[in-house]
C-alpha cells in the first residue's frame, strides 16, 4: 500500500513539472512578443488550457500505459521507478531553465524498464521516435515558410507589426493560438505523468486525466517562470503575427499526433517553430546562440539519461544485479570524466594561445 501512495505522489509531482515545462512551449511566443506582458497571466492561461486538453488526452494515456511495454509487467514498484527516473531528469532541466520534452524522458524511462525485462514493443517505439524527428522538422519548415510570408507582409503593411489599432487584434490572435497550444500540451503531455498509473491499474483513464490535468495546471502556476523566459525571450524576439504562426503550427501538429495516441515532444515542436521564424528573419546565424546549443544537447541526452536511470534503479531495487549496476556507474563516471578532461584541455590550450605561449 505504501508503494501505491509513493506512485501517486511521484506521478503528481511529475505532473507539476510537466506544467512548468509546458508553460514555455505553449505561451513562450505570446510572452516573448509582448502580447501577454505579465508572466503570471501567461502561466494562468496555459494552466487552464492544459487542464481542458488533458480531458481529451485518453489515447496518449493508453499508449504510455501499455503501448510501449506489456501491461502484464507494469506493477506498482515498476511505476515508481519509471516515474522517479523521468521526474528526476525533468526536474533538473526545470531548475536550470531548459525547456525539456516530457515525452522523451518518460518514454526513455519506460524503454529502460522494457530493456531490463526484455519486453519491449519495438514497432510502437520506432513509430514514436520517428514522430520525434518528423514533427519538429515539419514545424521548423512550416514556420520558416510562414516567417518569410510574414516578413514580406509586414514590410508591405507595417501595421501588421502590431502598431495602431491592429495591435489589439493581433495580440488577441496570439493569445488564442497560445491557448490552442496549451490545450495541445494537456492533450499530449498529461499522459506522461498518469499513463503508468493507468498501466498498473491504479487509475482508470477518465480519473487519471482529471487528476493529471489539475496538477499540470498547478505546476504551470508555481514552477513555469524560468522556462517561460528561456523559450519566450532568450531564443529570438517575435512579433505578434510571428508568434501566432508558431503557436498555431505547434498546437495543430501536436493535437494531430495526440488523436493517434502518439506522445510527441511538444517543447521541441514549439522551439523548432521559433527557430524557423528566427531563421527566416535572421538567417542561420541564430543557431550560434549558446542557449540553442544547450537545448539541443539536452534534447539528445534526456531520453538516454532517463533510460539509464530507470534501468539502473530496476537493477538495484528489483533485480539486485549489483555487478551490472557497477559497470553502468563506472561507464557513466568515465564518460563524465572524459568530457570534463577534454573541456579542461581545450580551455588550457585556448589560454596558452591567448597569452602567446606554446612552442
Amino acid at each position: 500500500m505504501t508503494l501505491t501512495y509513493i506512485a501517486f505522489a511521484v506521478a503528481f509531482f511529475f505532473a507539476l513539472n510537466i506544467g512548468a515545462s509546458g508553460t514555455a512551449a505553449a505561451m513562450g511566443p505570446a510572452y516573448g512578443s509582448g502580447a501577454v506582458k505579465n508572466k503570471r497571466i501567461a502561466m494562468c492561461i496555459v494552466g487552464v488550457g492544459a487542464f481542458l486538453g488533458a480531458l481529451a488526452g485518453g489515447e496518449v494515456v493508453r499508449t504510455i500505459g501499455s503501448g510501449i511495454i506489456p501491461e502484464s509487467i507494469v506493477e506498482v514498484n515498476l511505476v515508481v521507478i519509471i516515474l522517479s527516473a523521468a521526474c528526476l531528469t525533468l526536474f533538473i532541466a526545470n531548475i536550470i531553465g531548459i525547456p525539456l520534452s516530457t515525452s522523451e524522458v518518460v518514454v526513455g524511462a519506460i524503454v529502460g524498464a522494457g530493456i531490463a525485462y526484455n519486453a519491449l514493443y519495438l514497432e510502437t517505439l520506432l513509430v514514436i521516435v520517428s514522430f520525434w524527428v518528423i514533427i519538429p522538422f515539419v514545424a521548423f519548415s512550416l514556420s520558416f515558410v510562414f516567417g518569410k510570408v510574414i516578413q514580406h507582409a509586414e514590410k508591405k503593411w507595417p501595421q501588421l507589426k502590431g502598431k495602431g489599432k491592429w495591435g489589439r487584434w493581433l495580440a488577441m490572435l496570439l493569445i488564442i493560438t497560445g491557448f490552442l497550444e496549451a490545450f495541445a500540451a494537456g492533450m499530449n503531455n498529461v499522459a506522461n505523468a498518469v499513463g503508468p498509473l493507468v498501466g498498473a491499474g491504479l487509475l482508470d483513464v477518465t480519473t487519471a486525466v482529471w487528476f493529471g490535468g489539475a496538477f499540470v495546471a498547478l505546476g504551470a502556476l508555481l514552477l513555469g517562470g524560468r522556462v517561460l523566459e528561456t523559450n519566450g525571450k532568450r531564443i529570438t524576439k517575435l512579433s505578434l503575427l510571428q508568434g501566432s504562426a508558431v503557436s498555431a503550427t505547434g498546437g495543430t501538429l501536436v493535437i494531430f499526433s495526440s488523436l493517434f495516441g502518439i506522445p510527441v515532444p511538444l517543447t521541441q515542436v514549439t522551439t523548432s517553430g521559433i527557430l524557423g521564424i528566427g531563421t527566416a528573419d535572421n538567417g542561420f546565424k541564430l543557431w550560434q546562440k549558446d542557449v540553442i546549443k544547450r537545448i539541443i544537447k539536452v534534447w539528445v541526452v534526456s531520453p538516454v539519461f532517463s533510460l539509464v536511470v530507470s534501468y539502473g534503479l530496476i537493477l538495484l531495487f528489483l533485480q539486485s544485479d549489483f555487478y551490472t549496476l557497477i559497470v553502468i556507474v563506472s561507464v557513466f563516471i568515465a564518460t563524465v570524466g572524459s568530457i570534463s578532461l577534454l573541456s579542461a584541455t581545450r580551455k588550457e590550450k585556448s589560454t596558452i594561445h591567448d597569452q602567446g605561449g606554446g612552442i
